[in-house]
């Protein structure tokens, strides 16, 4: 008689039948990078997350480096007066985002370097486009991300991630990019990325909260599934090299479905509210915290994900190399 129970006996059998198995080569680090020098600054909804300036992320980046963590995702911190209705600061290469990039990216030049693309962090109307007559315009927004993207490429980064949910901004970027000598610049492209509640602690640590109104006619309906793979189709079409869901918690079927369909890198972005949700009910003492982190990433990981970006990183790195 067949016994499920027998290979799971000991930790011996257990190991050796695991089917999902993750690593720190699994994981992106979100970093939030602060003008200036010496600077540190906590997030009150993400515990243990900072926003730092160049010098202190060059040393968070090595010290994640010696942990296994090869990848890093690097968001600037916008101060209110270089914001504009344009976003003009995200294509100026003077600009302290670009040029951080660029000494980053030289100092660490074996990292997996992404940017990400979009108008909100720069933007006066916290949108990710241009706002004209309370109307998000597509096209127009495509003209800025462009010259983002091609700013960014010119730092040396290897991935553009665009963020913005815009229709065709995948091809736009990946022939601006091809036309201007950076046809080996890769794409992430933030494909099913869904109107959800659990990006809040990420408009906090940006300040990058729409001014008015919400991103729904352009972030996805979170009832749809089918919608999620027209829209990777597009951008796998379009050239795009990872697809990506966002969040990934909640959208562990649509992470499934993606990987079934596309013969190309999944990601899954665990988001900032899934990060805070389980740092706060471990500080209440209601869960434990590691067991809560390694489980949401193990599913992640098992839903089809292959690359995972996650605000804890560098504590799942530190926890596996202690197994």
């Amino acid at each position: 008689m067949r016994r499920s129970r027998r290979n799971r006996a000991s930790s011996a059998i257990r190991d050796l039948v695991q089917e999902t198995t993750l690593t720190p080569n699994d994981f992106i680090s979100p970093l939030f990078l602060l003008e200036g020098t010496n600077r540190k600054s906590g997030i009150a909804s993400m515990p243990g997350v900072f926003r730092l300036s160049e010098d202190l992320m060059c040393e968070e980046i090595e010290a994640c480096l010696k942990l296994g963590i090869k990848g890093f995702v690097i968001f600037p911190v916008v101060e209110a007066s270089y914001k504009d209705k344009y976003a003009s600061k995200s294509h100026d290469p003077e600009f302290f985002y670009l040029m951080s990039l660029r000494r980053i990216k030289d100092k660490f030049s074996k990292a997996l370097i992404i940017t990400d693309a979009a108008m909100d962090p720069y933007s006066s109307d916290g949108h990710d486009g241009v706002v004209e007559g309370g109307r998000i315009l597509n096209d127009e927004t495509l003209e800025i991300l462009g010259k983002m993207a091609l700013a960014q490429a010119a730092t040396g980064v290897d991935m553009i991630g665009p963020s913005d949910m815009m229709d065709f901004r995948v091809s736009h970027i990946r022939n601006i990019l091809d036309k201007n000598g950076f046809s080996e610049t890769g794409i992430i492209s933030y494909t099913a990325k869904y109107a959800s509640a659990f990006y809040g602690p990420f408009r906090d640590a940006l300040d990058s909260a729409p001014k008015f109104g919400d991103k729904k006619t352009y972030q996805m309906n979170p009832a749809n599934s089918d919608e999620a793979v027209l829209e990777a189709e597009l951008d796998f079409n379009e050239g795009a090299d990872v697809l990506m869901v966002k969040p990934a918690l909640a959208y562990l079927d649509i992470i499934q479905r993606l990987k079934n369909a596309f013969h190309i890198p999944i990601a899954a972005y665990n988001v900032s509210g899934e990060y805070s949700m389980i740092k706060a009910a471990a500080e209440r003492g209601w869960l434990n915290a590691e067991e809560a982190m390694m489980e949401s990433l193990l599913a992640i990981k098992r839903s089809g994900a292959d690359i995972i970006l996650t605000y804890f990183a560098k504590d799942a790195a530190r926890f596996l190399k202690n197994q």
